[in-house]
């Protein structure tokens, strides 16, 4: 689902922005302001392939995190993807303007750390797949609470300040440890196992999208819904891909499965790369 192009905040004394596109935004607003908002924002535009890049990079974050983990001792495969976490988001810090290659390898960051911490959650301190999930979506509430009454916004078209860039990632990281948390808890505490879960996010995914296409949800909330079930998602297919035949998968291996999904962000990347930015 497309998320329409958002206004920034107007001046002190006008209307506040509200979290759609329906809003009380003055209309003294020109199209060089957009442009410039656009080139200043350091996210992608919300497009068909942003969704397909999203799935990518949910599917190599849980093969990732799981090679690693079991290829390397637990604490040390956590401290490299904290490690490459940082670095992956210190560059997206450093850059002026979006470039994709840098956003997309913090993403990929994100996810393999986010699943790292969610899986740590239950593996190491014991806490059920239902609560660390309550406990995300709280933490995820309280972001979205906080970036909201401090900005007026939630939509990442007005990612284009560094607070905002700080609450946007926040968010992202926090997205990916629920949705991760939520997959486990579809796969394991409900016994729907990999495959299963995959089909009900993706219809899950898909009710939402029309509810938006007919507007009975606004965009802005559409958009980070879908944002956090396409995790779960992406990850119950490429569990599904990797795990053996006696856990209901094709046995591919995470490893490989972890290279497949690189090479195709790889390309998703390259072509947005030289893709045009609308203005």
């Amino acid at each position: 689902m497309t998320e329409p192009p958002q206004q920034s905040i107007p001046p002190h004394g006008t209307s506040s922005v509200v979290l759609d596109s329906g809003s009380t935004t003055p209309r003294t607003r020109t199209r060089t302001g957009a442009s410039v908002r656009t080139a200043l924002a350091k996210v992608p535009e919300i497009t068909a392939w942003f969704w397909v890049a999203k799935v990518l990079t949910t599917g190599m974050g849980e093969t990732a995190s799981d090679f690693l983990v079991h290829h390397l001792d637990p604490a040390v495969a956590l401290a490299l993807g904290g490690v490459g976490l940082a670095a992956a988001v210190i560059l997206q810090f450093a850059v002026r303007r979006y470039v994709a290659w840098i956003y997309w390898l913090a993403v990929v960051m994100v996810s393999v750390f986010g699943t790292m911490a969610a899986d740590a959650v239950h593996v190491v301190l014991g806490v059920p797949y239902v609560a660390s999930a309550v406990f995300f979506l709280a933490a995820l509430s309280a972001v979205f609470v906080i970036w909201f009454r401090t900005e007026k916004t939630l939509s990442i078209h007005s990612v284009d300040t560094r607070r905002r860039e700080m609450f946007y990632w926040a968010a992202v990281l926090t997205t990916f440890a629920l949705g991760t948390a939520t997959g486990d808890m579809a796969a394991y505490s409900l016994e729907l196992g990999y495959f299963a879960s995959g089909l009900v996010f993706a219809a899950v995914i898909a009710v939402a999208a029309l509810a938006y296409w007919r507007g009975w949800i606004a965009a802005v909330p559409a958009f980070w819904f879908a944002y956090i079930l396409t995790r779960p998602l992406g990850a119950s297919f490429a569990d599904w891909t990797a795990v053996a035949s006696d856990r209901g998968g094709l046995d591919w291996g995470t490893g490989m499965v972890t290279l497949g999904l690189a090479v195709c962000i790889a390309a998703v990347v390259a072509r947005e790369s030289v893709a045009p930015r609308k203005a």
